[in-house]
């Protein structure tokens, strides 16, 4: 049994629906938002760019343990640890990430690695703003991701 043409069925039918969506939205408000001077409130759990926080004292948090590479689904992190001595104490613990990337065109933004940091280091805070023009900018070094020390 073959189908036969049907012009009704076959376009103006769907054409007519295409008008009835595009009527009932053309007279509703627009919510166009001028982006660089408004800003759209973000949802409470959004994960956005990674921070590597400090404590109070000015010491670093990260303490080159590499879980968070390991809980990584797309192996985006990259941790090589260091021993703190007396004179260069970077972190409380033995040791210190001496060098700490991310590749961000890797990164899937799961929050894996803030929820495996054993001290609260690593933070997806709610900075969205990412585009680069270069592919080597997107590999955040540990000075890229490591807040300012807080003055007082």
């Amino acid at each position: 049994m073959s189908a036969t043409f049907n012009p009704w069925r076959d376009v103006a039918k769907p054409l007519l629906k295409g008008f009835m969506v595009t009527g009932k939205r053309a007279f509703k408000k627009k919510v166009t938002i001028q982006y660089p001077e408004e800003r759209r409130e973000q949802f409470v759990r959004s994960r956005w760019r990674h921070v590597l926080t400090r404590y109070d004292s000015g010491l670093e948090k990260c303490i080159g343990c590499s879980l968070c590479a390991g809980a990584c689904p797309a192996r985006c992190i990259y941790v090589e640890a260091a021993e703190n001595t007396d004179q260069d104490r970077r972190s409380p613990g033995e040791r210190y990430a001496a060098r700490y990337e991310i590749n961000m065109l890797r990164c899937i933004f799961c929050g894996y690695c803030q929820d495996a940091c054993p001290t609260g280091a690593i933070v997806l805070r709610k900075d969205f703003e990412l585009a680069n023009y270069d592919r080597d900018d997107f590999v955040y070094t540990k000075e890229m991701l490591l807040e300012p020390v807080r003055e007082g």
